[in-house]
């Protein structure tokens, strides 16, 4: 196992490559694209206004083309929103859409046929990118698409009569539009319409297959992101505005943990924007990747650094679609926990134990759901910090339903403290942690200090469901070592 770090005008940027048995490549990027968007976007204005808005992304989006091009990149990722920015309401957005055709129905080259439609100024601006470049672009922007007034109860159509659609696009390196995917899972983006019916969408290339698309949110459900994977589909696009939720969904945190579990390639534009205000505090957005199940180039910016854009180049092999982890057999049982206590964790009241020695075995859990920790900690210096291992089955945030086993730093010496932001540890862990789930989409994750990812050792999946992620010589403090379990057969009951 390689593992390099680089450090660039204060960012993080770490590869990490474990030698897969593959025999065929291609080269990727993604681009973590710090948006440029007005100072109040909820204030409508004109159209001219809104393409001049875009042009100052697009700009960039060029010059990144340009140099993923000279790097011999063959597709290139750009972040959700990135064209237009966020925080629209339905109204102020409107002169920011463009109505998208449907590849599936019939084809169409902006950069050749610009007359073909009007008002597609940012269609016409990444299909000519596309094609001066010669390469696979996907970038995400706002769609709007006519819909008959709503006749009856059930028509989901609004009452302005067409829909606004959160959208990535997809162009062929001779810029042709070759896919379009409306964004199914949104949260809390008032600007956009969930389209009436889910979409699966993937799109073929010459280099490494078959690509499906997906964006943000939508990584979390299971129409349409497990659905592709339970179709075939094991190299996935996404764009994404993830705001960052540590300690167990920070954004490379999750998207390694996707592709590990999924036995996915990944590719992840996120946006990079310090202070994002919300309803309940500030939140930061950085962290995009390159990750296949055995591989992961990636990039975490950390609080205060400038908000500049990060271009991520990787050779990623052509993920063979039966390739699978092995399953082997597990012991069974687990053995009695000392005192345990609550704490909440983004929302989720976990069941904890404490850490209390410097090594041995414990387990804890949440109602009929268990989690057991083999560890050995090894302290470094003379601070002290504390260590829980923690369990959870349940609806999170009254959204979806998981199951989750985490071996988490604390805040503080508090219990209470467990499950609170921290971005740094010294301890370092040698651990098998171990639970048994309900569904067979399992995301394990290793974070270390400095929002480090690390690679589990080895990974084991029993017939009866038990996940066993095994981990030692870390090379920086552990911050959250975590299996997060999705149960989406639960999530409409």
């Amino acid at each position: 196992m390689l593992l390099t770090i680089v450090i660039s005008f204060s960012f993080l940027t770490v590869v990490v490559q474990m030698e897969p048995n593959v025999d065929s490549s291609y080269v990727a990027a993604v681009y973590e694209h710090a948006v440029i968007q007005t100072d109040d976007p909820r204030i409508p204005v004109s159209r001219s206004d809104a393409l001049r808005n875009m042009q100052k992304n697009l700009d960039i989006y060029e010059v990144q083309a340009a140099k993923a091009t000279k790097q011999g990149v063959q597709i290139l990722v750009f972040p959700e929103d990135g064209i237009q920015g966020f925080n629209f309401s339905r109204l102020s957005i409107f002169n920011y859409l463009e109505t998208i055709p449907d590849p599936q129905e019939e084809s169409w080259n902006p950069c050749t046929e610009p007359g073909k439609y009007n008002n597609t100024e940012v269609l016409q601006r990444l299909s000519c990118m596309a094609r001066h470049y010669n390469l696979y672009l996907v970038a995400n922007m706002a769609d709007l698409q006519p819909c008959p007034l709503k006749t009856d109860p059930s028509s989901s159509c609004p009452p302005d009569g067409h829909w606004q659609f959160n959208t990535n696009v997809v162009f062929s390196s001779d810029g042709l539009l070759v896919a379009r995917y409306h964004k199914q899972n949104l949260y809390f983006e008032e600007s956009f319409d969930k389209p009436p019916q889910p979409e699966i969408i993937t799109f073929d290339t010459p280099f490494a297959g078959r690509f499906g698309l997906i964006t943000c949110f939508d990584i979390l459900f299971y129409k349409p992101t497990i659905e592709l994977v339970e179709k075939g589909v094991h190299q996935l696009i996404y764009p994404t505005g993830w705001l960052n939720s540590l300690p167990l969904l920070d954004s490379v945190q999750f998207q390694s943990a996707f592709s590990l579990g999924a036995k996915v390639t990944l590719l992840a534009a996120n946006l990079r924007k310090e202070n994002v205000p919300l309803t309940h505090g500030y939140k930061t957005m950085t962290g995009s990747g390159i990750y296949t199940p055995y591989s992961a180039t990636y990039h975490h910016a950390q609080k205060g650094d400038p908000e500049e854009g990060m271009l991520l180049v990787a050779r990623v092999p052509v993920l063979d679609p039966l390739w699978a982890g092995q399953s082997v057999d597990t012991e069974e049982g687990l053995v009695g926990a000392p005192e345990t206590f609550n704490s909440s964790v983004t929302y989720d009241p976990l069941r904890f134990v404490p850490l209390m020695e410097t090594e041995g075995e414990v387990n804890v859990c949440k109602d009929t759901f268990c989690c057991k920790l083999q560890y050995r900690r090894i302290q470094q210096g003379g601070s002290k910090e504390l260590y829980a291992l923690g369990a959870f089955s349940g609806k999170h945030h009254g959204m979806y339903f998981i199951q989750v086993c985490a071996l988490l730093r604390c805040a503080g010496l508090d219990p209470s403290s467990c499950g609170q932001k921290v971005q740094e540890a010294e301890s370092k862990f040698d651990f098998v942690l171990e639970g048994r789930f309900g569904s067979r989409y399992v995301y394990p994750s290793v974070l270390a200090s400095k929002f480090v990812l690390e690679q589990p050792k080895q990974l084991e999946t029993a017939p009866d469901g038990t996940v066993t992620m095994t981990h030692s010589n870390m090379t920086d403090g552990l911050v959250t070592a975590c299996l997060y379990g999705r149960m989406y057969h639960l999530d409409n009951e």
